[in-house]
């Protein structure tokens, strides 16, 4: 069974990406061959559909097209505002860049805004849509219901919902691949704030003054560590791709890191794809590569 990553900084990591897809097609043996590539997911900057972060990519899209389609992948923007009003649906730089993606490849689009899916669905058909996690659907009926709507493609859940196993095993197998599990979110698994965390962001890619979040995880100092969000409860690693979720018909997995810098986006690349004995390898040829600056 192919397992389909979904990976983050479509905008934001192009020149990794652009390393990185070319390695990854001329030297497959260095990679899994049970897992490809699903989609890369982001916003560029001053798009103010865009949600779950502030967006702050600046390459080109036509250049950030060109690469997709080189290598056959599907490219999702990120629109999963939830603060959107009327006034906001024809802003020109957002529906500029719809007609930009919607013919040039199989390219989706992940929302959260039940206005913007409706606008979307009528002005773009060609693209497939994502249930954006900054929904934060914890019940789990929640997520049944989701799964049940006829307009997504995929629904990815709140990350604390990854380990309700019996539960995710009783989805039928539709449902099950239209599950894509959000892999490596470093959030406080008991957060209470999740939402307002989201809409926060939400107001600052509208320009709207809002005060600054304030995260209320007790180890919010440390910033991300890949290490800590290994040992968060509800962390997917790739033994439990392989041994857990796999077998049970979910093929689908997010790896969050937008708002990262590309050395640590590099280190999920290898973790999540690389086999053991060639990561030093795919390491040595991304770092070498001089026109990268991963730091």
């Amino acid at each position: 069974m192919k397992i389909y990553y979904h990976l983050p900084g479509l905008f934001e990591f192009y020149e990794l990406y652009r390393v990185f897809l070319e390695l990854f097609h001329r030297h497959r043996e260095y990679f899994y061959d049970w897992c490809e590539i699903g989609s890369v997911y982001g916003a560029p900057r001053d798009c103010i559909w865009g949600g779950g972060r502030a967006g702050y990519g600046e390459e080109s899209p036509e250049k950030v097209v060109e690469l997709m389609k080189e290598y056959g992948i599907s490219a999702r923007l990120t629109f999963s505002n939830s603060l959107l009003e009327e006034k906001h649906l024809l802003d020109k730089h957002c529906n500029k860049l719809c007609k930009l993606f919607e013919h040039t490849g199989n390219n989706g689009i992940i929302v959260h805004s039940e206005l913007l899916l409706s606008y979307l669905l009528q002005r773009y058909p060609k693209f497939y849509y994502v249930s954006s996690t900054t929904k934060v659907l914890t019940r789990f009926s929640q997520l049944e219901e989701e799964l049940n709507r006829e307009e997504f493609r995929f629904v990815v859940p709140d990350f604390r919902l990854n380990k309700e196993i019996e539960k995710l095993n009783g989805l039928t197998d539709a449902q099950k691949q239209k599950v894509e599990f959000l892999c490596n979110e470093c959030c406080w698994f008991d957060c209470y704030d999740r939402k307002r965390c989201y809409e926060t962001v939400s107001r600052m890619n509208l320009g709207e003054p809002c005060e600054e979040h304030v995260c209320v995880s007790p180890t919010s100092q440390r910033g991300y560590r890949f290490s800590d969000v290994m040992k968060n409860p509800g962390f997917i690693g790739i033994e439990d791709i392989q041994k857990t979720y796999a077998p049970s018909g979910f093929s689908h997995f997010k790896i969050e890191g937008r708002s990262l810098g590309s050395a640590l986006v590099l280190e999920f690349l290898l973790y999540y794809m690389t086999k053991p004995e060639f990561q030093l390898k795919v390491r040595e040829e991304i770092y070498l590569d001089s026109s990268l600056d991963l730091f």
